[in-house]
């Protein structure tokens, strides 16, 4: 999967020249915490809400609040902005993506093509486009944890059991702690109803678990 895949094109922008305090007010409407700067279609930086809140007066301040509004409206997006924005391809994978996130400690990555703000892929993206699907949150359809199956031979044989019992598999991965050295299957069928398959696998000599979802449910 690429980034251009995941990522959100609909990207509000404000130019360098944008008061602080409006700034705030566009992230607060929008939703957001944070606004690629661009002038003249060039991406010059980025802006967060913790930058705005930063940058603000301390409540112990001796400033009186017209002191305060007076000094805020004169400060602009330029005066406090990040300028060493990092920034992937549409074309990179999402997992080179992550782990460019990841190294660079930042929430958000826009996207540039050819020089040009196509598009930003923030830490919500990944998880409700790449995560959220792979862990099966809010998705339909029961959810087994097969233990200890990891070989090729064991994989095989869980989705001719699936296969078998005429269920679809919605997803599928193996997934083990750091200090394991095995893996335990997961595999996302798309019917609630997973009894036969279950007992097919128990009859196999799988030991497994079918994940609870209203255990997870607030």
């Amino acid at each position: 999967m690429l980034v251009k895949d995941i990522m959100n094109t609909n990207v509000v922008t404000i130019p360098s020249s944008t008061p602080i305090l409006e700034a705030r007010k566009i992230m607060e409407v929008h939703n957001v915490r944070r606004i690629p700067v661009v002038d003249k279609g060039k991406l010059v930086g980025m802006i967060t809400k913790a930058i705005t809140r930063r940058v603000a007066p301390s409540e112990a301040t001796s400033l009186s609040v017209w002191e305060i509004n007076y000094l805020m409206a004169k400060m602009v997006v330029k005066d406090v902005m990040k300028t060493d924005v990092v920034t992937v391809s549409p074309d990179v994978t999402v997992e080179c993506a992550v782990a460019t996130a990841q190294q660079h400690g930042v929430g958000a990555l826009p996207i540039l093509e050819d020089d040009v703000l196509v598009g930003i892929l923030t830490t919500n993206d990944f998880f409700y486009k790449i995560l959220n699907p792979l862990l099966g949150i809010n998705e339909s359809g029961a959810r087994l944890i097969v233990y200890c199956a990891d070989t090729p031979d064991q994989i095989c044989t869980v989705m001719e059991i699936a296969k078998d019992q005429n269920v679809g598999i919605k997803a599928v991965h193996t997934i083990g702690l750091p200090e394991s050295a095995s893996h335990d299957l997961i595999i996302h069928l798309d019917t609630d109803d997973a009894s036969g398959v279950i007992t097919q696998l128990k009859s196999a000599g799988f030991h497994l678990d079918e994940r609870d979802f209203q255990a997870c449910s607030l």
